[in-house]
């Protein structure tokens, strides 16, 4: 996952010896850090859990979801689909 000059805080987390294996498991096979796999099973979660709200209730939480690097194209909100997808013949 590429840095775009967040500050992050460590948390500390316990598990027990049957939840480290499953930890250590999916990052061999994912090759992530077992950091990234948990801030994606966090979010996993709350996508579960916090998005039973009004449609749109998670537009707050998509603004500057993808940073603001300067690779990202001027053009990404109106040529979605083709960025996505590849351009269409």
């Amino acid at each position: 996952m590429p840095k775009h000059g967040k500050v992050r805080e460590p948390v500390q987390v316990y598990l027990d010896r049957t939840d480290r294996s499953l930890l250590e498991e999916v990052a061999e096979r994912t090759g992530l850090s077992r950091a990234e796999i948990l801030r994606r099973g966090l979010r996993r979660v709350a996508r579960e859990l916090l998005e039973e709200g009004e449609p749109g209730a998670a537009f707050e939480r998509l603004i500057g979801a993808l940073g603001d690097d300067p690779p990202l194209p001027a053009d990404l909100a109106a040529r979605h689909d083709a960025y996505l997808y590849g351009e269409r013949e």
